[in-house]
């Protein structure tokens, strides 16, 4: 059926200056949404489409709701890093967006949706414009043709090679999504001259590798440390930017480190996601599961610091002062390096000690794909559209640099991208210009 990985999502859109923001007293804009978007990449982004999608995603934010998705008040949070609100989660989550989608097409008599039908390849016409598709070796006529067919993070070959440092983990590796996401749309559109853009970026989140369990978040009341021995962050930071952290250090990874009390009073709790109640659940970090883990070997155990140091190539003497510093501001309340909130402060003094390696090895949004314009034209190698291929979603590389906007970014890229690739592709067909 329709729905994509959208229906399996959060739900959440990323957008500013919308009406449910007004409602709750923020005053916010598209230009701030853009300068954030790009100095959290480095402005390593091709600026016409972030600053299209920052002004557009508005709008569809608001189309939305005009098709029924209901965003409530409660469910808007600070899904980025810069601690506005932009996170709009729709109350039945993505399974609302897209069955939203769903209606809205069904209500227009000219739209046929073929399922399980597999597309294998997109038709030129003399001119050199696409004219068609190949569907279970058919031929099917079309003035233009849009790809929207998500990433590539069921293909490991794609893998490899569009984001390599995250391959470098091996069997540590796992995605998300469908498998069935394995980048037939950027084949496509490789074969039709188009090119990628985007390598090595997207959302990858970490993993303690205890098996296939998704946590975005970790608790955040243990410490962590490279292998210098140095903490290098609030251990509770978002999801979007540690792991781009910990691919930094040396060894392209991180130990979370507690004592026994610590274990022992970790409970299968959730978190809440910033102050607005969306709630996470930490399967891997109860009392229960972290003892199975450390009997099994997967997490280290030690009845000193500076054994367990040694176990996990973590510099002892430097670790021994970083600890005893963290102590010392457990007991005070107050982190006096990071400010981590007080509640997750809890020392590390009860023998046996641990230590959880933890990885950046889950795949969540492949940010490598077929670059295009900021009206959602497939470019070829002189950044020239070809004409009447369009691209969305997934599919697209470009929009998510290093370090993911945060929750709701790829929904908002993909339906606000989709909607500009249609009507540039609407336009297309009936020779109209396709700039807007």
């Amino acid at each position: 059926r329709c729905g994509g990985s959208l229906a399996l999502s959060g739900g959440v859109f990323y957008a500013a200056n919308t009406s449910v923001q007004r409602a709750a007293g923020i005053s916010d804009t598209a230009e701030a949404m853009y300068r954030f978007y790009m100095a959290l990449n480095h402005y390593r982004l091709d600026a016409p489409v972030i600053r299209r999608l920052s002004v557009d995603a508005t709008t569809t934010f608001e189309w939305l709701i005009s098709l029924g998705v209901n965003f409530p008040e409660s469910q808007l949070y600070a899904a980025g890093l810069d601690g506005v609100r932009r996170g709009h989660r729709a109350r039945g989550l993505g399974k609302e967006i897209a069955d939203a989608l769903e209606g809205a097409v069904g209500t227009h008599a000219s739209v046929d949706v073929a399922l399980r039908s597999r597309v294998t390849g997109l038709q030129r016409a003399a001119d050199g414009s696409v004219s068609g598709v190949d569907v279970d070796g058919q031929q099917v006529s079309a003035g233009a043709v849009v790809i929207a067919a998500g990433g590539f993070g069921g293909n490991p070959e794609l893998v490899s090679r569009y984001l390599p440092r995250t391959a470098l983990y091996g069997d540590l590796v796992w995605y998300i999504g469908a498998p069935t996401n394995r980048g037939d749309g950027i084949a496509m559109g490789l074969a039709l001259g188009g090119t990628v853009a985007g390598i090595d970026t997207g959302s990858i989140m970490l993993t303690p590798a205890f098996g296939k369990d998704f946590e975005p978040y970790t608790p955040g009341w243990f410490l962590t440390v490279s292998h210098e021995g140095r903490r290098f962050a609030d251990e509770a930071i978002d999801y979007a930017i540690s792991s781009n952290l910990v691919r930094q250090l040396p060894g392209a990874e991180c130990f979370a480190l507690f004592d026994e009390q610590a274990r022992v009073s970790s409970r299968p709790a959730t978190m809440a996601s910033k102050d607005q109640g969306n709630a996470y659940p930490f399967a891997s970090w109860t009392a229960e599961r972290l003892a199975e883990m450390a009997d099994a070997g997967k997490v280290l155990r030690a009845d000193s610091l500076a054994v367990l140091a040694d176990k996990a190539g973590i510099h002892v003497a430097r670790l021994l002062n970083t600890v005893e510093t963290y102590n010392r501001d457990c007991d005070a309340g107050q982190d006096s390096v990071f400010g981590k909130p007080a509640n997750l402060l809890r020392p590390l003094r009860s023998p046996p000690f641990y230590a959880v390696r933890l990885r950046p090895a889950v795949i969540g949004v492949t940010g490598a794909g077929l670059r295009t314009d900021a009206d959602a034209r497939v470019l070829d190698a002189c950044d020239v559209p070809i004409r009447g291929l369009y691209a969305a979603g997934e599919t697209v590389g470009g929009i998510h640099g290093e370090v993911y906007i945060g929750s709701g970014g790829m929904i908002a890229s993909a339906i606000t991208y989709g909607r500009i690739a249609g009507e540039g592709a609407a336009r297309h067909c009936q020779g109209s210009p396709e700039t807007s």
